[in-house]
């Protein structure tokens, strides 16, 4: 064979190899395309959102126990302005915060983890016995989905705790305890002392998520 007959067999079968290369692109192409347009199915779908709301649960969980863990969440519930009635730093013609969490660092920690993320979220603090069906709400960002998460911590307090919120850093938890008789004897905590002991309650603070 003469060197060009062969130049010219070299040439048609580096043009098969590469006719046999981008069809075997082709296919995995077209293989990949069909598994994207069949992946979302119902049961597929249902295991994205179950992933989600675990993912969810897993970070108000890890939350909790850093505020916890860090002093956050028991400045957070003490947070309280026993002359209103409610956590201090609400905007005015609201009874809880409902754009964000407070303003304090468990409200800062919310609203990166959270509200950043486009993560609605609803905070509630029930005492022992409770006080009503969900708690006393700390922050109400509205009603949530049908695939809302919750996670729940919870915080011990003693008759000698101080408040945290301006203006009430020197008063205890015995000066503000609601009256065991019902009675109006002025400014309130919202839980009651259920302790004849040191110990004045324990809170259950409940984080809801979900996506906005």
């Amino acid at each position: 064979m003469t060197p060009f007959h062969a130049r010219r067999s070299d040439d048609r079968a580096q043009a098969h190899t590469l006719e046999a290369f981008v069809a075997a692109i082709l296919l995995v192409a077209g293989l990949t395309f069909a598994l994207q347009a069949t992946a979302v199915t119902p049961l597929s779908a249902s295991t994205s959102n179950q992933h989600i709301e675990n993912q969810q649960r897993a970070v108000a969980t890890d939350l909790l126990e850093t505020s916890a863990a860090n002093g956050d969440l028991h400045e957070a519930v003490l947070y309280w302005d026993p002359v209103d009635g409610r956590f201090a730093g609400v905007p005015e013609g609201f009874d809880e915060h409902v754009h964000g969490g407070p303003p304090n660092a468990f409200g800062e920690a919310l609203d990166r983890t959270f509200l950043d993320r486009r993560i609605a979220f609803n905070v509630y603090v029930d005492a022992h016995p409770s006080t009503s069906s969900r708690g006393e709400p700390m922050v109400n960002m509205g009603r949530p989905s049908d695939n809302a998460v919750s996670a729940t911590r919870t915080v011990s307090v003693t008759d000698d705790t101080t408040l945290t919120a301006p203006g009430f850093e020197g008063t205890t938890l015995a000066d503000v305890a609601p009256d065991p008789d019902g009675g109006t004897a002025g400014p309130e905590f919202y839980a009651p002392d259920v302790d004849d002991g040191p110990t004045y309650n324990t809170l259950e603070v409940r984080i809801v998520v979900w996506r906005m």
